[in-house]
């Protein structure tokens, strides 16, 4: 007897419950909703990044958006945040799930997050094709950043966050997302 595995389509139909829900490898996996900690962080970085982005006219800020970035099995992920480049967004059907990965992806840890896990969800992004993976962890107040996962780079609290050549011009001082 073969497995049948959930696909895209099932997930976007899925009924709703208390929980967030991603696919991979054609398995559902919920997640319980974020903590106050954790929402806080991702609202003023959110409002940043969106300021950043809308004044550039560079493209869209979106934040619990699904991205398929596997098929047969499907995966498809919700980071916390992400941006997509303009260009990207031409033929994008906003029915769906976007297809691919995002330009950035941002997770936010929260308590039920495992290291393991959020390692998997950094190779599914990376391995789609997104340029830049961000990791914030609110309780040790720092961010790991990713273009690869061979070398990831963690920045404190007293540092910056730069958005490189995904966000020109994007700098944001990492006590202003930290500061309670």
């Amino acid at each position: 007897m073969s497995k049948r595995y959930m696909t895209e389509a099932d997930l976007l139909n899925l009924d709703d419950d208390t929980s967030r829900h991603e696919l991979v490898a054609g398995v559902i996996v919920a997640e319980p909703f974020p903590t106050p900690r954790h929402d806080r962080v991702r609202w003023r970085l959110e409002r940043l990044l969106r300021a950043h982005v809308e004044t550039g006219d560079l493209g869209e800020v979106f934040g619990d958006t699904g991205y398929v970035l596997a098929r047969d099995p499907d995966t498809v992920r919700g980071p916390d945040l992400s941006f997509v480049a303009r260009d990207r967004l031409s033929n994008f059907d906003d029915a769906r799930y976007f297809s691919g990965a995002p330009d950035l992806a941002v997770e936010i840890l929260s308590p039920s997050n495992r290291r393991g896990e959020m390692h998997a969800k950094v190779a599914d992004y990376l391995a789609a094709r997104a340029r830049l993976v961000w990791v914030f962890d609110p309780k040790r107040k720092s961010v790991t950043t990713y273009r690869t996962l061979l070398a990831p780079r963690r920045l404190e609290s007293n540092e910056s966050l730069d958005g490189e050549d995904v966000l020109p011009g994007l700098v944001i001082p990492l006590e202003a997302i930290f500061e309670r």
